[in-house]
């Protein structure tokens, strides 16, 4: 598990006190630390079912989730062990044991109802354990199923349509697997054997008819049916015998029975290999701080008396993973920009190139952690930090500059300024010397390396600024005539000139090195974007192609068994899937989606040059 320590034992992820429900902090704060995506296996069921057992076993251990070998329920509230995935590198296997459904001392059986929905929510693949048989009673038993349609929201209140939520289950939901304990039946439905997933797909077979005993007859199996993209069964016989039952947890594999082990084997193997990372709705990877915010998510929500909403956790968990991924992405520009800032004065190729390599670096970060961003804001939001101090870096690289550059000139001229003290440039010929001393020191200047962005404004500034002490020589100057004196005086005026110019094609190239920069920068940013809309889409359309998957197979069962309506239906569902498939895989929907992103992104943009602009004409006022 990335950046934090195996877990050598499961810890309480969900309390259940008193009929409420609250998150243990501690087990928040390890999946914090857990930064790869995670595969999230549930397991529920009636207690004293053995659920515990079968969970120590995924975690490739003897012990661990307490099994107890009373009538009382051992579990309470919801169990959590972390372990790295035994076959899937850089992925954590967290393991969710439950507290056993329908316990008599608890009372309240709505609190078994948010547990089973827990498990729902938070799980890529769901086991439900019973013992004995799947039976009428079995199935009845798992009548929370029947509820989730009451407990569990896709859409916010306002938007959803009543009579579709639940048709979209299936896209959303995890796999499930019917786990039967203590099985003693031969696997044989009218004399035929059978495989363990036949027996579960007889067993959840509809009844023709339309009285209400049929209905609730059917009810649970048509949620198991359309709610659950996938479904499988295992069924175990008995472990060990009735005495040996008793020190389950201590018992050895020699210990237990052989066609037990070997169930038992198919089933963590199918477990390993069969059930995928936990998504979000929109096919984003879940990693363990994800997991970590979707719990306080979903339990703050059921405590408040409200029903969870998978678009609401979606976008609360979105918003804070956003707020995170432009911080992360922030300290990714700056810290490279950190290197570059220590090497001012820089020419304004080195520093926008820089700035061009680090901005792209922190699009890529922010990409990577960032999700369904549909507006932009966030993108915006690092663009907006980013460009602010790139803008105090240009600031400070200038000051730089000017500061290198005008040591630089003082050095270079102080052996004049002794001469012009010692009266050197006051005597006949003085103008002559002044000037070959001035234009030896100025190209001496220009041939110093590293000056920076400031060089020719500095000089600019400076030979100004030494005008009137020129102009002072040459007229004392009694060598000179007054007419030698005019042509001079028009010379050192058009230098003057002739320097401002300089100053004003070096601000012109400066700008237009920006410029460039700026646009492959926008470039950049524009290619992103379209690589993470292209992933997000790519994700979405699995997610889709996997429930139009489910509902095909269910329509051509509905078919094969005679339930035309049924299968009408399923029909309409699949057609509206398909739709909304088409419509948001078209090149017309990426466009609608990206464009207002990409315009805003590149109003951002001419701010740095429009800066540039306003400090060099305040600088020259």
């Amino acid at each position: 598990m990335s950046n934090a320590r195996p877990m050598s034992a499961p810890i309480c992820l969900v309390e259940n006190v008193n009929g409420s429900l609250r998150v243990c902090k501690d087990a928040i704060e390890l999946l914090s630390r857990i930064n790869e995506p995670v595969v999230v296996v549930s397991v529920v069921g009636l207690y004293r079912t053995g659920k515990s057992y079968l969970m120590n076993r995924l975690a490739g251990q003897q012990s661990g989730f307490a099994l107890g070998n009373t009538i009382e329920s051992k579990t309470k509230g919801i169990w959590m062990w972390c372990v790295p995935h035994p076959y899937k590198g850089g992925h954590t296997l967290v393991l969710l044991d439950t507290e056993g459904l329908g316990d008599v001392d608890k009372g309240d059986s709505k609190n078994d109802g948010w547990i089973f929905s827990l498990a729902v929510l938070l799980s890529s693949t769901l086991v439900y354990n019973s013992r004995g048989t799947i039976d009428n009673n079995a199935v009845e038993n798992l009548h929370y199923v029947s509820e989730l349609a009451e407990q569990i929201k896709i859409r916010s209140p306002e938007a959803a349509d009543e009579e579709e939520e639940d048709a979209k289950f299936v896209l959303f939901f995890p796999s499930f697997i019917w786990v039967v304990r203590d099985f003693t039946l031969e696997l044989e439905i009218d004399g035929k054997k059978v495989t363990q997933d036949e027996y579960l797909e007889f067993a959840l077979q509809l009844k023709k008819g339309i009285n209400k005993k049929i209905s609730d007859y059917n009810l649970p199996r048509q949620c198991i049916r359309n709610y659950f993209p996938s479904r499988n069964c295992f069924v175990f016989p008995s472990p060990a015998s009735p005495e040996n039952m008793k020190r389950l947890e201590s018992l050895q594999e020699k210990d237990l029975v052989a066609d037990f082990l070997e169930v038992t084997g198919r089933f963590c193997d199918h477990i390993f290999h069969k059930s995928f990372v936990k998504t979000l709705k929109g096919g984003h990877r879940v990693t363990g701080k994800l997991l970590g915010h979707l719990v306080e998510i979903y339990v703050d929500t059921i405590s408040s008396g409200k029903v969870p909403c998978l678009d609401n956790a979606v976008v609360a968990l979105a918003n804070l993973e956003n707020q995170a991924a432009v911080q992360e992405a922030l300290k990714v520009y700056q810290s490279g920009m950190e290197k570059v800032k220590n090497k001012f004065p820089v020419n304004v190729d080195d520093i926008s190139t820089e700035h061009q390599k680090f901005s792209s670096l922190a699009t890529s970060e922010f990409m990577k952690r960032s999700f369904k961003d549909e507006k932009g804001e966030h993108l915006i939001k690092l663009v907006e930090n980013i460009d602010v101090h790139y803008i105090g870096l240009l600031k400070e690289n200038e000051m730089a500059s000017e500061r290198k550059c005008q040591d630089l000139l003082k050095n270079l001229f102080s052996d004049m300024n002794k001469r012009l003290q010692n009266g050197e440039y006051s005597q006949s010929g003085g103008y002559d010397l002044y000037c070959r001393d001035r234009d030896a020191i100025v190209e001496k200047y220009r041939r110093e390396p590293n000056k920076g962005v400031s060089a020719e404004a500095v000089l600019n500034e400076f030979l100004n600024e030494r005008g009137a002490e020129a102009n002072s020589i040459l007229y004392t100057d009694t060598k000179l005539t007054e007419n030698d004196r005019k042509i001079q005086e028009e010379k050192e005026k058009n230098a003057l000139l002739e320097q401002k110019c300089k100053e004003g094609e070096e601000k012109r190239t400066e700008s237009e090195r920006m410029m460039r920069a700026e646009k492959e920068r926008q470039e950049d940013q524009k290619r992103q974007m379209e690589e993470k809309f292209n992933q997000e889409m790519e994700q979405r359309q699995q997610e889709m192609d996997r429930a139009i998957e489910s509902k095909l197979k269910e329509q051509a069962e509905m078919l094969n068994k005679g339930f035309r309506e049924k299968a009408d239906f399923l029909d309409e569902e699949i057609k509206n899937l398909k739709k909304e498939k088409e419509e948001k895989s078209s090149g017309g929907f990426m466009k609608e989606y990206l464009m207002p992103i990409v315009g805003a992104v590149s109003e951002i943009l001419p701010s740095i040059l429009q800066y540039k602009v306003m400090m060099k004409g305040l600088k020259r006022k």
